[in-house]
Order: C-alpha cells, then structure tokens, then sequence
C-alpha cells in the first residue's frame, strides 16, 4: 500500500506556495484585484469600513493533539467574522498570514486553507491576501477581518443605557465544556495510548462548540429586517461576564443579570454535572462561545422574543448599583470576570 506523497514547502517556495493555497479561487464584486499583487485593491462603497484581527497560537489557543487542521482553519476566520458582526456590520474580506514550522507538509497546510475556504464560502467573503513566513515555535494563524455597514446602523459598546433590555444569544458554556473533555481524553492517551477516546454522541455538540463554532450572521440579518438597532453590542470570546463588564465600562452603566435566565444547554449541564462544575459559573466564565451580548430598548421587546436564539437575562441599571447577578434564592452578588485573561 503507497503512502500518500509528503510535499515539503521547501519544493515550492514562498510564492510557489502561495499559487497552491490560492489559486482558483473567486473573487466578488467587491474585489477588484485578490491575492498576486503588493495590495489587494478593494472597490470602496458609500459605507463605513470595520476592521478586525485576531491570532491564533498553538499552544496558546489551539493544541493540534485534538485540533483537526480543517476546523482549526475554519476557526480562525469565524472568530474574527463574529467580531465584525458584534458591530451590527457585514464581513466581506478577509487577510490570512501564517507562520509554519517544518513540521508540516504543503499538504497539511491545505487543509488548513480548505477550512478557511469552506468558511469564505458559507459567510460570502473573499480572501484577498496576507503573509506566509516561516515559525521556529509552531504554528501561527493570524486572519484580518474587513467589514462594511451604515453609519448609522454600526453599534459599539458604549451605547447601553439604563433600563435597556440584556440579551444573550445561543447557549453558554458550551464550548468551555467542549475544551474539557478534550483535554481529559488527552490526558488519557498520554497515560495509556493504548486507551481509546471517550467521545461519544452525548457531548458531540459540546466539542463543536469548542473545535468549530459559527457566527451569528442570521442575528443581523434578523435586526435589519426588523428595522432593530441594539444600544451596544459584544461578541462572546472571553466569557460572559467578561463581556458584560466590557460593556458596563464603557457605557458608563451597571447590570443585573438573572441566573434563572441564563441560556444552558442540556447537554452541558450533564456535563457540568459530571465534573463537578457549578453550570451558572460555567455559564458566566467560559469562553469561545461566539454568542452575541447585546442591549435593547425595551421596545422592541416583544419583536425580539420572535426570534427563537435570543434569551432576555437581566436590566441595564444606574452605574451606582454596580453589576450584580440576582441568583435563584433572591440575593444579589457582584460579577466576576473569570473568563480567559490573555497575560
């Protein structure tokens, strides 16, 4: 039996590289001149321009023990996609630069690039450049987001008032679980690589969330059909109190949020259950869920409950009253940021 043929990227050098990565790929309307140039060359619109970049470190955020290559490409562009629709915006391009070390093969590579693809396609963004060097350390991933929306219709963190609406979307949590029954497997083999994976159909959703999570594009699809703005708006990467503080802060303002109310998936809380986790802090502190945090005017109340994904958890309040949880019980605890500190 022939083993499949291992393509160093030393055979095809950098740009010889980058021609196996991104040929043959469309471009839109928007896109005048794609990847091969010094620049890429965008046709402008009327609308203002959103910009966003995040890395992705091996190591840091991603362990390719139990990383496939295709979600982890697939990741690295829906994590900054859902950034740009944090700003009630509409992602159109895209820039990939990637750092690789000679432990992989252009094949490897990929199928990092056919997770990337397979993103470009189901969020309708072009790929239109970045960078490709080589990485002493492992494996770095950094995607550079770019979206277009109306003045008018952006939405930051700072606009929140009081006696505005929270909203949530989704289920919290999810991932953070996901990522722990990861690392135990792992932990597992390494014990006994003999020792098959206890992955089973009952938390399959669960690593979804963490391996290859989406972004909520039909959310701001649901607001401008509906003629909604909300006052502020966060996505959900570092967890949910994290992200409600965020939002505080800026906005000047306080929160009660209501435990009772706290979106938990089934699944999840099985598995919170089975490691001993309490579900509402899991819920409030862990991270990559990618929901969408949000605040609205109590007007739009009843229009929002006609969309199945959206949870109403708590007020905006005075800055005075701080930022509390009202638990189950009736008493009230301030919010900790618990969730992922990146120094």
């Amino acid at each position: 039996m022939s083993q499949e043929r291992r393509t160093e990227i030393s055979e095809l050098g950098e740009f010889g590289f980058i021609r196996e990565l991104t040929q043959g790929r469309p471009k839109s309307i928007d896109t005048v001149q794609s990847v091969g140039d010094d620049c890429a060359v965008l046709r402008p619109t009327k609308e203002h321009i959103v910009v966003t970049t995040d890395y992705l470190l091996e190591g840091i955020h991603f362990d390719l023990s139990y990383t496939p290559l295709r979600h982890l490409g697939y990741k690295s562009v829906v994590v900054n996609l859902s950034d740009v629709y944090a700003m009630n915006a509409i992602p159109k391009h895209i820039t990939v630069s990637i750092a690789v070390s000679n432990r992989f093969s252009v094949e490897a590579i990929k199928e990092i690039y056919e997770g990337i693809y397979l993103a470009c396609d189901k969020y309708n963004v072009d790929l239109v450049g970045g960078d490709t060097t080589s990485s002493t350390s492992g494996l770095l991933i950094s995607v550079t987001a770019i979206g277009e929306a109306s003045p008018s219709d952006i939405v930051y963190r700072h606009g929140a008032k009081q006696g505005d609406l929270v909203c949530v979307t989704g289920s919290l949590g999810s991932a953070f679980l996901g990522l722990q029954i990861l690392i135990r497997e792992k932990q597992v083999f390494l014990s006994d690589p003999n020792m098959k994976p206890e992955i089973s159909e009952k938390n399959s959703y669960l690593i979804q969330r963490i391996l290859k999570p989406e972004a909520k594009r039909g959310l701001i699809e649901f607001f401008a059909s509906n003629q909604i703005k909300p006052t502020s708006m966060i996505d959900i990467s570092d967890g949910l109190s994290s992200e409600l503080m965020h939002i505080c802060t800026r906005s000047d303002v306080g929160v009660v949020i209501e435990e009772a109310n706290l979106p938990f998936d089934e699944q999840a809380y099985t598995q919170a259950m089975e490691f001993s986790y309490d579900p509402t802090t899991v819920a409030l502190s862990g991270g990559e869920d990618y929901e969408m945090l949000f605040t609205i005017s109590p007007e739009h109340h009843d229009l929002i409950m006609n969309y199945d994904d959206i949870r109403i958890i708590g007020e905006i309040k005075s800055k005075e009253e701080g930022q509390k949880l009202l638990t189950r019980s009736g008493n009230l605890y301030d919010l900790k940021a618990q969730g992922w500190v990146s120094f």
